[in-house]
């Protein structure tokens, strides 16, 4: 068996989520099913986390084990091939030793949010950006986005189906930065919860809007409790960015 790792970009539109889904399209499908008609064998794709439906990625780093003899760049360029016309596609392939884990290896995880800020419809970036109207105080958000680094328990920002252990969380960085009309926010962690970084950015974009104090973020934090979340931002502005490995840091 040889160790693939796999970086896959994705449109998140079409899936029901990166994981396998009983019912409905998933990212994890499509790649098996290309994997299936190139290797002839079944195979598992473990990934570095779970995005939900709509969510896109730029980089997420997945692993397989393959039977079968064969280089890194055939192997990426058939899979491509039989993944088309799905909206994925393997941007690098590479072997890695057996004890290396796209999931468990992976020491941080990137999200970058998107928020188009204007009046206008959105056209090319329907779907691939939260659309709000109204202008934002983007230097507002940004510091009240500073409540959330650091050690905490964030309940409040959880999904009430998130299945981690624990609520408690290390968040090493949220920024929020304006780009003409473009509101980016990225953050970056070991791991996040269920709906963590949607709802934080949710909640940021009311301070934006001024109908949150920016106090408020940090008193929503020390609530620890799902009642007092402002707002889910949707899934279409989220975008996996990386994920980072200790090899990979020298």
């Amino acid at each position: 068996m040889t160790r693939f790792a796999l970086t896959l970009e994705f449109d998140g539109t079409p899936f029901q989520g990166l994981q396998r889904q009983r019912h409905g399209p998933s990212v994890q499908r499509s790649v098996e099913a290309a994997l299936l008609a190139v290797l002839g064998e079944k195979v598992t794709l473990h990934s570095a986390g779970r995005t939900d439906s709509g969510v896109h990625a730029l980089a997420m780093r997945s692993h397989v084990d393959v039977a079968r003899d064969i280089t890194p760049f055939r192997l990426m360029e058939a899979i491509n091939a039989k993944l088309r016309p799905d909206p994925i596609a393997v941007t690098a392939c590479e072997t890695k030793p057996d004890d290396w884990h796209a999931r468990f290896s992976c020491i941080r995880r990137s999200y970058q949010y998107r928020i188009r800020n204007r009046r206008a419809p959105l056209t090319i970036d329907l779907h691939r950006a939260w659309h709000i109207r109204p202008e934002l105080d983007h230097e507002a958000m940004h510091r009240a986005a500073q409540a959330l680094v650091g050690h905490h328990d964030f309940t409040t920002f959880r999904s009430a189906h998130c299945q981690s252990d624990s609520a408690v969380k290390t968040l090493d960085r949220l920024d929020v930065r304006r780009e003409g009309d473009w509101i980016v926010i990225e953050t970056h962690a070991r791991s996040f919860l269920h709906h963590q970084v949607r709802s934080m950015v949710g909640c940021l974009a009311l301070v934006g809007m001024g109908r949150w104090t920016e106090t408020q973020i940090g008193q929503a934090l020390a609530a620890a409790d799902r009642q007092e979340l402002g707002l889910n931002a949707p899934p279409h502005g989220l975008y996996f960015v990386a994920a980072d490995y200790p090899e990979e840091q020298e």
